[in-house]
C-alpha cells in the first residue's frame, strides 16, 4: 500500500489527519510531519525519515504538502530526489485531495498513479457561494507565440538597468517566507540566488529552483555572475528578488558596483563562534564586519522576517552581537 506522508508549518497536518479518520476511518501508513516555530529544516526532514522507515513498505510514497516552496515540500523535495521513479509530492493539500487519496491508494499500487488521480478532487474541493464569486474561464485564441532564443548581447530592454525589489540576506535562501509573503509583497518577475558555494551545488541548486512559487522563475548564480548580469542591459526588464546567504556576499556584490541600496535582514543560523543576537540572527566576527561595510558604503536595513513584523534595529543587534564577541 502507498505511504503518505502529511507536512505542513505548524498542526495543519495533523488536525488533517485527524479529519481523514472521522470519515474514513484510521488509516495505515500514514504520518503527519509538523514543523514547529522553533524548529528547522533538518527538524522537519528528520521526521519524514522516521515517518517514512515506520511504513510496511517504503518503496511507494505519496508526499501531501502545505505550501509549494515552503521548508515541508523542500525537505520533502530533498528525499524525493533518490526515489523519482516512485514516489510523488502534492501541495496545496486539502481534505478532499486527503480522502481522495485513501480512496485510490485501495486500487492503486503507484504512488505517482495516486498523486495523478487525486488532483482533481483537490481542485473541485474549492467552491465559493454565492457562485456568481467563481471567477470566469478565460480562453486565450491564436496567442502570439513567445519569442524563442537568446537576447542578442547589447539589446536594451527597458532602461537597461535590472530593477532589486527586495535583496535579502537568508541562510535558508528560498523557503516558504519568501515563496509566499516577500514574493507578495514585492512582485518580482525572478527570484535570484546568489552564492558560490550552492552555484557549484548540483543537487541544492535544482531543490531551489524547484522550489519557486508559481509564476516566478528562480535561477542560482554565483557571486561574478551577478555582478554580470548587474551591467548588462538585456536585464532592463527584469524585477529581481535577490537571496543571500550571508551579508559577507552582498558586501562582495555591493563593492564590485552592484547598486544595492536596502538589504532586507531575514535569518542567519548558528554555528561555531557566532552568537545569538535574537530568535532568527546569529553573528561572528565576519558578519558584524561586513554588515558595518555596508553601512559605510551607504547600505540601509531593513531587519524583519516577513513583511508584517515589525522592523528590528541593526545597531543595536550589532553592539549586542560586538559586545559578546569580545
Amino acid at each position: 500500500m502507498v505511504g503518505i506522508i502529511l507536512a505542513s508549518h505548524g498542526e495543519f497536518a495533523n488536525g488533517l489527519m485527524q479529519s481523514g479518520a472521522m470519515i474514513f476511518g484510521e488509516q495505515p501508513n500514514v504520518a503527519a510531519c509538523v514543523l514547529h516555530p522553533s524548529e528547522g529544516p533538518d527538524d522537519i526532514k528528520a521526521k519524514m525519515q522516521a515517518a517514512i522507515d515506520s511504513f510496511d513498505d517504503q518503496t511507494e510514497v505519496l508526499f501531501l504538502v502545505d505550501l509549494w516552496g515552503g521548508t515541508p515540500f523542500n525537505q520533502a523535495n530533498s528525499l524525493f530526489e533518490a526515489h523519482k521513479e516512485n514516489w510523488a509530492i502534492v501541495s496545496g493539500m486539502n481534505l478532499p485531495m486527503l480522502i481522495e487519496a485513501y480512496a485510490a491508494r485501495l486500487s492503486m499500487e503507484k504512488a505517482q498513479d495516486v498523486a495523478k488521480a487525486i488532483l482533481g478532487t483537490a481542485k473541485e474541493g474549492v467552491k465559493v457561494k454565492p457562485e456568481e464569486l467563481e471567477p470566469e474561464e478565460v480562453v486565450v485564441a491564436n496567442a502570439p507565440a513567445a519569442p524563442q532564443g537568446a537576447i542578442p548581447a547589447g539589446t536594451v530592454l527597458g532602461d537597461g538597468e535590472i530593477k532589486f525589489v527586495l535583496a535579502r540576506v537568508d541562510s535558508r535562501l528560498l523557503h516558504g517566507q519568501v515563496a509566499t509573503a516577500w514574493t507578495k509583497a514585492t512582485n518580482p518577475s525572478r527570484i535570484i540566488v546568489v552564492s558560490d558555494a550552492v552555484a557549484k551545488d548540483e543537487l541544492r541548486r535544482k531543490l531551489i529552483e524547484q522550489a519557486a512559487p508559481p509564476g516566478v522563475k528562480a535561477n542560482v548564480i554565483p557571486i561574478s555572475k551577478m555582478i554580470e548580469i548587474s551591467k548588462d542591459p538585456r536585464f532592463g526588464d527584469t524585477k529581481a528578488l535577490l537571496l543571500f546567504e550571508n551579508p559577507q556576499d552582498v558586501l562582495r556584490v555591493v563593492e564590485a558596483g552592484v547598486k544595492i541600496k536596502e538589504v532586507n535582514v531575514g535569518s542567519l543560523a548558528h554555528s561555531t563562534g557566532k552568537v545569538v543576537v535574537s530568535k532568527v540572527l546569529s553573528m561572528g566576527h565576519e558578519e558584524v564586519a561586513a554588515f558595518e561595510k555596508l553601512k559605510d558604503l551607504g547600505v540601509t536595513f531593513d531587519v524583519r522576517k516577513v513583511p508584517n513584523d515589525s522592523k528590528d534595529n541593526l545597531d543595536e543587534l550589532l553592539k549586542k552581537a560586538k559586545k559578546e564577541l569580545a
